[in-house]
């Protein structure tokens, strides 16, 4: 098939990897032609993904008339902060039947609303053509072809199998879901609880430590998401507890880093400045924040790391409040 991959980060520039082992050809849509050409130069993107070599059936243009030309697959890679400007940018240039399938794991900052949220307000008519994909899925792994497993989301159960097929390969399992809302959730919160992940580590603290955090996190955002309308056994499988595993364990996590640096004393400023790529559970911690309000939930770990990168409170300051908290049952929701 051929697929339009918008986006050529590190995460585009995997799964563009990923689907051409099973003989699809992909174009990815970058910012800047200078990027592009250097994509296509190198067969390599060496500022995201350094060290994959990526096959002659993988293009790289900034020119959106070449990249959706002939796109049967349209695939969105974008930062959830800059989605809603970018489907404004290429709705004229998705092909009337394509399949559109996000791959965003974020919120928007400023109303909380989910990826499929923004991108079905400005193409009302693709809901039954829209997927999401997420789970524990590093780029770097899934580009390395090392085993892992997905769930493809979407309001139709024919565009999820569509999906399903499409990513499936002997190494990379994908299964099926109805419930868009748990699991576009599940990908943009456990970013939130996987800073906290990477502070409690950076503080030297032990495993028991981090998975008191994590576990704890994944109890809120179950909570929040059954609110909002979510299944609360899809924060229980790959796209929930899965993602939060790796993303919350691993240093190749952005989030995680972002919670390490902040454990040592680095400014948020310097540490994102560092990374060099959108790590998403600082925006996504603001619109979580916004939604707890809204939905009137108690997120407390969530409330915590929030206080710390938008409310300058010290982390070991943070984490004192969490532990001097009432005692409560653990089946409380």
């Amino acid at each position: 098939m051929n697929i339009t991959i918008v986006g050529a980060g590190s995460w585009g520039t995997a799964l563009g990897a990923h689907l051409s082992l099973s003989g699809h050809r992909a174009c990815l849509l970058s910012r800047t032609r200078a990027a592009a050409e250097q994509i296509n130069l190198h067969r390599e993107n060496r500022r995201y993904l350094p060290g994959i070599e990526l096959p002659e059936t993988i293009t790289t243009t900034s020119e959106p008339a070449l990249a959706f030309a002939g796109a049967e697959v349209v695939i969105m890679a974008v930062p959830s902060g800059a989605l809603r400007d970018v489907m404004k940018a290429v709705t004229d240039w998705l092909p009337p039947i394509a399949l559109l399938v996000s791959a965003v794991k974020g919120l928007e900052d400023l109303t909380g609303k989910r990826m499929s949220e923004v991108v079905l307000e400005s193409c009302p008519n693709l809901r039954d053509r829209f997927s999401v994909i997420s789970g524990p899925n590093l780029a770097f792994e899934v580009a390395r072809r090392m085993p892992g497993a997905a769930v493809s989301a979407s309001f139709s159960p024919k565009t999820a199998e569509l999906t399903q097929k499409l990513f499936m390969t002997d190494f990379f399992r994908v299964y099926t879901s109805s419930d868009v809302i748990g699991v576009e959730l599940s990908g943009a919160m456990k970013n939130v609880v996987a800073i906290g992940a990477g502070i409690s580590d950076g503080l030297g603290f032990g495993d028991n430590s981090k998975a008191a955090l994590m576990t704890r996190g994944l109890a809120e955002i179950r909570r929040l998401g059954i609110s909002m309308g979510a299944d609360g056994n899809t924060f229980l499988g790959l796209a929930g507890v899965g993602d939060l595993m790796a993303t919350g364990a691993s240093r190749l996590s952005r989030n995680y880093r972002v919670g390490f640096g902040l454990a040592h004393g680095t400014s948020l400023e310097r540490v994102l400045k560092d990374l060099g790529q959108v790590a998403e559970g600082v925006p996504t911690s603001m619109a979580i924040h916004l939604l707890a309000s809204r939905f009137k939930v108690e997120m407390p770990i969530v409330a915590a790391i929030h206080s710390v990168l938008y409310e300058g409170v010290p982390v070991e300051e943070a984490i004192k409040h969490l532990l001097v908290r009432p005692p409560r049952s653990e089946s409380d929701l």
